[in-house]
């Protein structure tokens, strides 16, 4: 069989970052966040948690390619705001526990 090794998609090799970050040079107050060794449940929980935000314009997520574990995430924020603040780790704890919340 063709299909590379299941841990491949999970396991961070050595020097492989979590995570990259480039400016997006197409639209103005934008950026490209890649995440490595992710897939489409954690795009489509940060997409909807971003687009909750009067501040984000726009965020969305792709997989470059099936066989790629990872996902490109575009933000784009108003001008008075950052697309790297909007994915602050204290935003996400304050909507886990909110979800917590509603399951107790």
């Amino acid at each position: 069989m063709n299909a590379p090794p299941a841990f491949e998609s999970f396991l961070l090799f050595e020097g492989e970052k979590k995570i990259s970050i480039s400016k997006d040079t197409k639209v103005p107050n934008a950026c490209l966040f890649t995440l490595n060794k992710e897939d489409h449940t954690l795009g489509n929980i940060i997409r909807a948690q971003l687009l909750k935000d009067p501040q984000v314009l726009f965020a969305g997520y792709k997989v470059p390619h099936p066989l790629e574990h990872k996902i490109v995430i575009r933000v784009q924020t108003t001008p008075d705001y950052s697309p790297q603040l909007s994915l602050l780790e204290e935003r996400f704890r304050v909507s886990i526990k909110d979800k917590q919340e509603g399951i107790e």
